[in-house]
């Protein structure tokens, strides 16, 4: 009986031993096996990384990977004008012009008052084209755009000769202002006021211009300067 318990015992432990062995004892790893697999997974990140960075270049318009130089020219594009070429030559106005008189109007109403700007202006073209107008709005610019408008409109053309002087003297009375010229060769443009504001506009030269009333209004005078340019004649029709 001794005999064959302490022979079940020892195959137990025999037993036991063997079941215990493999837990025990930690797997060998092959260098050789596992070292083309980081290798490729190497690769692979690197591959992803060059991918996504040529992706972003592009998104950013960077240069992207190198040897695409016929796409990276395609894309690019030509060169651009200088800022002078482009902008080119600037177009003169057809007609110049001067403010004479600007002025706030004020009106009183149920409500309170009410603000407004007049504006006179003169325009020419120094060619014998002249003329005179008066614009009001609430915008100081509408109503110099207005008085533009208006001027353009009342233009009239002044009777001269190949050396733009007038051919003979005229005198003319308008509202309270009185304004007479007189041809003076040689002496240039000889006027104050808005009178001679009108005279250049109109390209009239060698000129004298003389206000006979004592009206300090410029709108009338320079109207005054724009009814006398209206009576002159030419020398063929003055006989």
């Amino acid at each position: 009986m001794a005999e064959e318990k302490q022979a079940a015992t020892t195959d137990e432990s025999t037993a036991t031993a063997v079941a215990t062995a493999p837990e025990t004892e930690a797997p060998k790893t092959d260098a050789s096996t596992d070292a083309p697999v980081a290798a490729e997974s190497g690769d692979t990140r690197k591959g992803t990384d060059a991918a996504t960075g040529a992706t972003n270049n592009d998104r950013r318009g960077g240069r992207g990977p190198r040897g695409g130089g016929d796409k990276r020219n395609e894309r690019r594009n030509p060169r651009r004008p200088r800022r002078n070429e482009r902008r080119g030559e600037r177009q003169r106005p057809e007609f110049e012009q001067k403010i004479i008189g600007i002025r706030r109007v004020t009106r009183v109403m149920a409500g309170g008052r009410r603000f407004s700007f007049s504006v006179s202006m003169v325009i020419g073209d120094k060619k014998g084209r002249v003329g005179v107008g008066v614009g009001k709005a609430s915008d100081t610019q509408l109503a110099i755009e207005k008085a533009y408008r208006d001027a353009k409109r009342h233009m009239i053309t002044v009777v001269t000769n190949k050396d733009m002087h007038i051919p003979h003297d005229v005198d003319v009375k308008y509202a309270s202002s009185e304004v007479m010229i007189m041809p003076a060769p040689g002496r240039g443009i000889v006027a104050g006021s808005s009178v001679r504001t009108v005279l250049e506009l109109a390209g009239i030269k060698d000129v004298t211009a003389k206000i006979l009333s004592r009206s300090k209004n410029k709108l009338n005078n320079a109207r005054a300067a724009v009814e006398a340019l209206k009576q002159l004649r030419a020398k063929a029709e003055t006989k």
